[in-house]
C-alpha cells in the first residue's frame, strides 16, 4: 500500500513538472525521433518544392533556423514564428508535415516542443538524407503562414 501511494505521488509530481513552462521532454534527456527510417524510405511527394515567402502579407512568418554546415543526427531542430499587426501566434494551430507519398503528420510528435515563439527540439533524430518539411501556423486573427524547407542530414 505504501509503495503504491509513493508511486502515485511521484507520478503526480512528474505530471505537474511536465506542465511547467520551459520543461519539455528534452529537459528529461529524451530524444525525439522526428522521422523514422520507414518514413524516410517513402517515395517523395510529387510537385513539392521548398518555398521562400515573398510579397506583402500580414499572416505569420515561419522560418526554419538553418545551420551553415550539414546537420548530423541528433540535431537541433528549430523553427521561429513571427506575427504582425498585434496578432498572437496560436500554438494549437501549428501543423508539421513530412512531405512524402503519402504525407506523414509529425504534429503529435512535435506538439510538446511548440511555443508561441516557434518549435525548439534540442535533440531530433532523423535518418541521413534530404527531408522536405512543411510547417503551417495561424495567428489570433485567423491568418495563415506556411513554410516548406529541406532538412539536410549528413551520414
Amino acid at each position: 500500500m505504501f509503495l503504491r501511494r509513493a508511486l502515485l505521488g511521484s507520478a503526480t509530481l512528474l505530471g505537474a513538472l511536465a506542465l511547467l513552462p520551459g520543461l519539455t521532454p528534452s529537459v528529461r534527456g529524451a530524444e525525439l525521433s522526428l522521422v523514422t527510417q520507414d518514413e524516410a524510405k517513402l517515395p517523395p511527394a510529387k510537385g513539392a518544392v521548398p518555398t521562400e515567402r515573398r510579397g506583402i502579407t500580414r499572416g505569420p512568418k515561419v522560418v526554419f533556423v538553418d545551420k551553415p554546415e550539414p546537420a548530423h543526427s541528433p540535431m537541433h531542430f528549430q523553427v521561429t514564428f513571427e506575427s504582425f499587426g498585434g496578432a498572437k501566434i496560436d500554438p494549437d494551430s501549428v501543423k508539421v508535415t513530412y512531405l512524402k507519398t503519402p504525407n506523414v503528420d509529425l504534429t503529435p510528435r512535435v506538439k510538446p516542443f511548440v511555443q508561441t515563439a516557434g518549435i525548439d527540439i534540442p535533440d531530433a533524430t532523423l535518418p541521413a538524407g534530404d527531408h522536405l518539411m512543411r510547417v503551417d501556423v495561424k495567428d489570433s486573427d485567423g491568418r495563415a503562414g506556411t513554410s516548406i524547407f529541406v532538412l539536410k542530414v549528413a551520414p
